[in-house]
C-alpha cells in the first residue's frame, strides 16, 4: 500500500494545518460507508486521512468500498471487535502516522464540506478540550435535530436524554455522541481511548465521563450540520439491542455511578418494567441475557471502577 493511501489533499495548506485521521468503522453497511467517504472527499481541509476499519464484515463491504473509494486506507480486523474495538484499531493506527486528532465519524453520516474545518477551529480555539463534537440532524429530516452534540445520562437511573437545543456541556452527566467526536491525540494519551468492554453502547458516555473528570471540557464546534443516519446497522428495539444495551449500561454504572448497586437495581427495574408494559417478552428475555453476561463478568465490571 502505499504511504499517501487515505490521503485526500497535500501540500503546503496540509504541511500547516494539524494532521488529522478520520477513523470510520465498517460492519455489513457499504452502502451507508460509501456515501460517507464520498462527503469526506469534498472536505474544505488540507491533507486529511481517512482509515475505514472493517470490523469483519460478512458480505461483499470490503470489495464494494475499494472498487468506489480506492484513496481510502481500508484495514480489515478480520472479526467483529464491536464498535469501540473497531475504532480502536483505527486511533492506533492513526496514531502510528502521526495524526494530531482523531476524528471518530459514524459510517452511517454524511458530512458537509466545511465540517472538519469547523471542528478543528473549535478545538484551536479551546485548547484544554478533551473532545470537540457537532450538531447532527435525521437524515431522513434534515430539518429536524436528532442531537445538538450529544446528551445527559443519569448516573442513578441510566436515563438518556439526547439535547435537541443549545444545551450546558459542563455537568459531569453531559456527553457527546460517538457518532461524531475530534480527539486530540494528547488528550486520548493522557485519559485513554475507547473502552474495548463496551462492545456495543455506552463507551462515548464512558470516555466523556473520564475527560470530565481529567479536567478537560466538552466543546460543540457551532454551526456544524451532520446527517445522521441512525442505527444503521442495527435495527432499533431488538432483543440483541437490548442485550447488548443491558450488559454495557450495567458495566457503565459500575464503573462510575456514586453507589452502583442501587443505581443498577432501578435501571433493570425501570428497564424491565417497561418491557412487561410493552408485552415485549422476548426483549424481556434479553434484559436479563444481558443481565447474566454482566454478572459472568463482575469481577472485571468492579476491578474496573474508577
Amino acid at each position: 500500500m502505499s504511504d499517501l493511501a487515505g490521503w485526500i489533499e497535500t501540500g503546503d495548506a496540509a504541511m500547516s494545518a494539524p494532521s488529522v485521521a478520520c477513523v470510520l468503522v465498517n460492519w455489513n453497511g457499504w452502502q451507508d460507508t460509501i456515501d460517507c467517504l464520498a462527503s469526506l472527499r469534498l472536505q474544505a481541509y488540507p491533507g486529511l486521512r481517512v482509515i475505514v476499519v472493517d470490523n469483519g464484515s460478512t458480505n461483499d463491504s470490503v470489495s464494494r468500498i475499494r472498487a468506489a473509494h480506492p484513496w481510502v486506507q481500508l484495514v480489515e480486523t478480520g472479526a467483529n471487535l464491536g464498535f469501540p474495538g473497531g475504532c480502536n484499531v483505527g486511533t492506533r493506527l492513526a496514531y502510528s502516522q502521526g495524526a494530531d486528532y482523531v476524528w471518530l465519524l459514524n459510517n452511517d453520516t454524511v458530512a458537509p464540506p466545511d465540517t472538519l474545518s469547523r471542528l478543528v477551529a473549535t478545538a484551536r480555539r479551546n485548547p484544554q478540550a478533551g473532545v470537540v463534537g457537532a450538531i447532527l440532524y435525521y437524515a431522513h429530516d434534515p430539518a429536524k435535530v436528532q442531537a445538538w452534540g450529544g446528551g445527559s445520562f443519569n448516573l442513578w437511573t441510566a436515563y438518556v436524554s439526547h439535547f435537541t437545543a443549545p444545551a450546558d456541556f459542563g455537568p459531569e452527566s453531559a456527553f457527546f455522541t460517538g457518532a461524531c467526536m475530534l480527539l486530540p491525540r494528547w488528550v486520548l494519551e493522557q485519559v485513554g481511548i475507547l473502552h474495548e468492554g463496551f462492545f456495543m453502547y455506552c463507551d462515548d458516555v464512558d470516555l466523556c465521563l473520564r475527560l470530565h473528570r481529567a479536567g478537560h471540557p466538552l466543546v460543540l464546534a457551532e454551526g456544524t450540520a451532520i446527517l445522521h443516519r441512525e442505527g444503521a446497522s442495527s435495527p432499533r428495539h431488538s432483543p440483541l439491542i437490548d442485550q447488548f444495551a443491558t450488559t454495557s449500561t450495567l458495566r457503565l454504572l459500575f464503573r462510575h455511578a456514586p453507589v452502583p448497586a442501587v443505581s443498577g437495581a432501578i435501571y433493570l427495574l425501570l428497564r424491565l418494567g417497561n418491557r412487561l408494559r410493552r408485552r415485549e417478552w422476548s426483549n424481556f428475555t434479553a434484559v436479563l441475557h444481558g443481565v447474566r453476561i454482566f454478572l459472568q463478568e463482575r469481577n472485571r465490571a468492579f476491578s474496573e471502577r474508577l
